[in-house]
């Protein structure tokens, strides 16, 4: 069984810039593609970020294109999610998920294509 713990959420300024962490206890993250996804109150889970585990071919959702950036170190086996100019539409639960299945483009989006899931870390933007 693969644990994944998310870090790195937090309260933060509308601008201000949060980074969160992925760690995953399986020492094998390089044969994982990993993804990003966020839950806000009353709403459904939603993909924000993905990756491959080559790190080639990110992609973002159109709402966090240009802010965020995800990356992965494999040697360390943790993934990133880099957010700047957070907003206070970016408040929400983050994820982070991961699954051994080779993913195309269009199947990163989608939340039932991941196998492993972390707990979640609260991320809150307000003045």
């Amino acid at each position: 069984q693969v644990h994944m713990v998310e870090s790195g959420g937090g309260l933060v300024q509308p601008g201000g810039s949060l980074r969160l962490s992925c760690a995953a206890s399986e020492r094998t993250i390089r044969n994982y593609d990993m993804g990003w996804f966020r839950q806000a109150p009353g709403k459904e889970r939603e993909f924000v970020a993905g990756t491959r585990r080559s790190s080639g071919y990110p992609k973002y959702a159109d709402s966090v294109k240009g802010r965020f950036t995800i990356s992965r170190d494999n040697a360390k086996n943790t993934a990133y999610l880099q957010m700047d100019s957070l907003q206070p539409e970016d408040t929400a639960v983050y994820y982070c998920a991961g699954t051994t299945s080779y993913l195309i483009l269009s199947s990163m989006t989608r939340a039932d294509q991941y196998n492993y899931w972390g707990q979640g870390t609260q991320v809150t933007v307000s003045s």
